[in-house]
């Protein structure tokens, strides 16, 4: 298991970037496998950064783990506001901002195993499909 605290700001979904692909290559996880699992990580900082409004005194909480058949399970934590991706409709990439098909992805890549907000708090807790 790979448990990574990142600062809120422009940095944090490059740093959990590091981590996802040092965690792919310790997993020994294949190129594909490796680069969703890439994507999905900093799609769901990016979101929580840029969308979720965290507070810049809190931190993202990320973890990653092998689950079972191969599959990653991640883990994310984070002080932004309420938000379940069960219930967001995807929507269309927006073409002028070059953004909008994170979600998509993450959704067609992982299933989303639990969303709860707890004591001012989102987890999110997905399983990697392959």
């Amino acid at each position: 298991m790979r448990v990574v605290r990142l600062a809120v700001g422009p940095g944090a979904a490059g740093r959990a970037l590091v981590v996802a692909r040092a965690f792919a290559a310790a997993a020994d996880l294949g190129e594909a496998a490796a680069d969703q699992l890439a994507v999905v990580v900093e799609e769901c900082v990016v979101n929580i950064v840029e969308h979720g409004r965290p507070a810049s005194r809190t931190r993202v909480v990320v973890r990653l783990s092998m689950a079972a058949a191969g599959c990653v399970r991640l883990a994310f934590s984070d002080a932004g506001v309420a938000f379940d991706p069960r219930a967001a409709a995807t929507a269309e990439p927006n073409l002028e901002r070059g953004g909008g098909a994170g979600l998509a992805l993450i959704k067609a890549w992982c299933e989303i195993e639990a969303y709860e907000r707890r004591a001012g708090r989102n987890r999110l807790v997905l399983r990697s499909r392959s």
